[in-house]
């Protein structure tokens, strides 16, 4: 456009003039030049980031090697063709002896057919060491008659279980083989949120599948045991027991499971951190169990409001809800209402910190609670003791329907409250305290109702109506007042609001 313009007005214009518009010209080209160099400056900063981008394949050559199919049988009557039908339908017509549809009906005299082994379910695994130890998911082998490893080079083995762990969801496998290719244990702690991993496993059976993504977060709590890793790797079925690793080769967690509404992958799933793995497979091997450690506590998270009435400061720690009974926490004098705040001088910071710290310490060994009561911090020394099976006995539910003797009217919290008799607090298991006997207004509006306990007051302890009414007379009115309340087996704080 300017060299048609100075063109045009060419014949009219003088040879200084034109010089002029020449300078002009070459004045704008060099101003466009200039411009167009943070342009290709962008195109060669945007082909390096291209060029630095992630090359999975010398890991897949790495690592591949050494991750397995795991496929799962289980014994079936042949010809039962029961299976995967309504089990509701299936126990109507076994009730009335009728015959189900489209099923051949036996003779009566016919003897039993037979079991014959059906495919169960496909996972996937990764060698441990090289003599043969292999490492999954719990789920994968749960319920299996039988367990088939096929390595990447075709060859299958029948494998033994070794053990599994249903709390974190880790089992061992053993098939009879030497020099097979073990995977590296990567350290966890160095593992960073936004970091590439590659998990390799079977989704929906096809062996051998790659798929990578970064780490989402760290410390995700969705158990009891495990501080999950979170990842946007695509994890299907199938792929349950495969590795999870890092840009070095080394396995950093075992894919266990996903967040889905479908059943499939929706962009978010979960590695058990291979440390806590490795803490348990070594235990599986050496005995074939795991064995934790417990204090006999129930606890619950401490909220901000909560904290800031017992004088704590910031939410953490663990509130014990409830104490079991002959328990080590018992023993030591753990009260429900306390909040741990450390273990053998750890800091709890959230609730679920304590069950991981205590279930990894072996028990018989002596430990201390650091524990907030009322205000005042305490250390009690206890012993820890060894966790009971899934099916253990189960705490009973106090049932007691006695009236109290005596009772007072709070009416600014809304209370009617009655003294506990000697069979409710040997029932409770508890020193003492007062039963709610009726709540209205701000006691109901704060979800006390009767046959609550009130433990404590304004963070002193109510052992009985005088204790209680000591207790409010000392309690600040223009401020929510905290009440530890027990129900059933369990203890919370609640906050109150007085009527003025």
């Amino acid at each position: 456009m300017t060299t048609f313009a100075w063109k045009s007005l060419k014949t009219r214009a003088s040879a200084a003039a034109s010089a002029t518009a020449l300078a002009s010209t070459l004045a704008v080209a060099a101003t466009g030049a200039s411009a167009m160099l943070p342009f290709a400056t962008a195109q060669a900063q945007s082909a390096a980031t291209a060029r630095g981008l992630p090359d999975f394949t010398d890991l897949v050559d790495q690592v591949g090697p050494s991750v397995v199919n795991i496929r799962t049988l289980e014994k079936v009557a042949p010809g039962d063709d029961s299976l995967g039908v309504d089990e509701d339908m299936l126990e109507f017509f076994r009730r009335f002896g009728l015959p189900m549809p489209n099923m051949p009906r036996r003779s009566p005299r016919q003897s039993p057919p037979s079991e014959e082994e059906q495919p169960r379910g496909v996972g996937s695994g990764f060698i441990l060491t090289p003599d043969g130890y292999v490492m999954t998911n719990a789920h994968v082998v749960e319920g299996a008659d039988e367990v088939i490893v096929t390595l990447t080079d075709k060859r299958e083995f029948k494998a033994k279980i070794v053990g599994s762990d249903k709390r974190t969801d880790v089992a061992v496998v053993k098939i009879d083989a030497k020099g097979l290719p073990a995977v590296r244990i990567g350290d966890v702690n160095r593992l960073k949120v936004g970091e590439w991993v590659m998990a390799i496993g079977s989704p929906f059976g096809l062996e051998n599948s790659v798929t990578a993504g970064i780490v989402s977060a760290k410390q995700r709590d969705t158990g009891d045991y495990l501080p999950f890793i979170q990842t946007d790797v695509a994890i299907n079925p199938g792929n349950s027991g495969g590795p999870l690793i890092n840009m070095r080769g080394e396995v950093v967690g075992i894919n266990s499971q996903i967040y889905s509404r479908s059943g499939g992958f929706m962009g978010i799933s979960f590695a058990i951190p291979v440390d806590e793995a490795i803490r348990v497979s070594d235990q599986l091997r050496a005995t074939g169990k795991v064995t934790r450690g417990r204090i006999g506590v129930q606890i619950g998270p401490v909220t901000k409001e909560i904290a800031e009435s017992i004088g704590l400061g910031k939410a953490q720690g663990a509130l014990v809800s409830a104490v079991e009974p002959d328990s080590p926490a018992a023993k030591a004098g753990v009260e429900a209402g306390d909040v741990i705040t450390k273990f053998d001088g750890k800091p709890i910071d959230k609730v679920s910190d304590l069950p991981r710290m205590v279930g990894n310490t072996k028990p018989g060994t002596h430990s201390t609670l650091s524990v907030l009561r009322r205000g005042k911090n305490k250390d009690l020394n206890l012993v820890i003791a060894e966790v009971e099976p899934d099916d253990a006995a189960k705490a009973k539910a106090p049932g007691s329907k006695s009236s109290p003797q005596g009772t007072i009217i709070n009416k600014p919290l809304g209370l009617t409250l009655g003294e506990l008799t000697a069979a409710q607090k040997k029932e409770l298991a508890i020193k003492g305290g007062v039963r709610v006997v009726a709540a209205t207004d701000a006691a109901a509006r704060a979800g006390l109702r009767e046959g609550d306990v009130i433990l404590q007051l304004a963070n002193v302890e109510v052992t009985d109506l005088k204790s209680f009414e000591a207790a409010w007379a000392k309690a600040d009115k223009a401020k929510p007042v905290n009440v530890l309340v027990r129900r059933g087996e369990w203890a919370q704080y609640v906050l109150i609001r007085p009527a003025r």
